[in-house]
């Protein structure tokens, strides 16, 4: 086995965790009195992070690897455990709003605004670089952006902002 297979499988792996984790939190919050805002995109966002890691798993197999840009990923992982680690069952994969409760502002959410889209960003960008795929680093970029602009939009108005 490739340590290319090994770096996607285990990419997959974060990603169903994270899915389980995230339907889970939302579940309980839901089940607290939150509310779900903005679902329309959702299935976009899904759609790109799918297609996403499904180009990797088709291109990245063979190709070699940049020990730089997966230092730089295994980097920007970290910062999604801090995010992680911060929002504990608050994190979700949609935008779930419990009346009342207070903004995170602890951890990453002290420094900057939505830290977890910042990590996103990063992941998408810097994956592909890691097997030299610069041409699916530019194309799922752009179409995060996208998706992201809508996203961010959509939590700003559900949070009051």
């Amino acid at each position: 086995m490739t340590l290319n297979i090994v770096i996607l499988g285990l990419v997959t792996i974060e990603r169903l965790f994270e899915l389980a984790l995230a339907r889970r939190n939302t579940l309980r919050l839901l089940h607290r009195g939150a509310r779900e805002h903005g679902a329309g995109h959702y299935p976009l966002i899904v759609a790109v992070h799918a297609l996403w890691l499904a180009s990797l798993w088709w291109l990245a197999p063979v190709a070699a690897i940049d020990g730089f840009w997966l230092a730089v990923f295994l980097v920007i992982e970290l910062g999604r455990l801090w995010v992680l680690t911060t929002l504990g069952r608050r994190w979700t994969t949609r935008i779930i709003v419990l009346p009342g409760a207070p903004l995170v502002r602890t951890g990453p959410y002290r420094l900057v605004d939505h830290p977890n889209y910042w990590v996103v960003i990063g992941e998408i960008a810097v994956l592909p670089l890691a097997f030299g795929l610069w041409q699916v680093s530019l194309l799922f970029t752009i179409l995060n952006a996208v998706v992201l602009s809508v996203r961010i939009r959509k939590e700003n108005e559900a949070l009051g902002r």
